[in-house]
């Protein structure tokens, strides 16, 4: 439970995890490998920020944007495990924020994300990533983030 006591230690707590609202499943293992379905910054199926970073959002909250979904794919993680130690590593990361049309800064607010998960892993935690500016995301969520993940038995 090391990287639970690291998540206290930041202040952090895991979301509550609840029901996919459309037709998919959280998460799908094959293999050792983990795809998680994106994830937006809600806290208890509540969303915490919405908005447009580079219009009614700053690049700080945008980042905390990032930072509350990567606590949701954690939060799944933990339910598909038991327990977040048993991932070994990080393999991709893509984030999603919704920006405006000139924002350019898509990978400075994926940080929000990336930045977590290397502070709870180290450079197990830095996998390849994409991060993209979209029009619009779900429920006007700031961010959506999604992952794969090897994990050990």
């Amino acid at each position: 439970m090391i990287v639970e006591q690291k998540l206290a230690e930041m202040g952090l707590e895991l979301p509550a995890v609840a029901e996919p609202a459309g037709l998919y499943t959280f998460c799908r293992r094959v293999g050792n490998l983990i795809w998680v379905s994106g994830q937006t910054p809600d806290i208890n199926s509540e969303l915490q920020i919405a908005g447009i970073v580079g219009d009614t959002l700053t690049l700080e909250e945008g980042q905390r944007a990032a930072q509350l979904s990567a606590l949701n794919v954690l939060a799944v993680l933990k339910r598909e495990l038991g327990d977040l130690d048993r991932i070994k590593q990080f393999v991709h990361l893509t984030g999603f924020v919704r920006c405006t049309q000139n924002f350019g800064m898509h990978p400075q607010v994926i940080n929000g994300a990336s930045g977590l998960f290397k502070a709870l892993y180290g450079e197990a935690g830095v996998g390849t990533r994409i991060a993209l500016g979209a029009y619009d995301l779900p429920e006007g969520a700031a961010t959506e983030i999604t992952c794969v993940v090897e994990v050990t038995d």
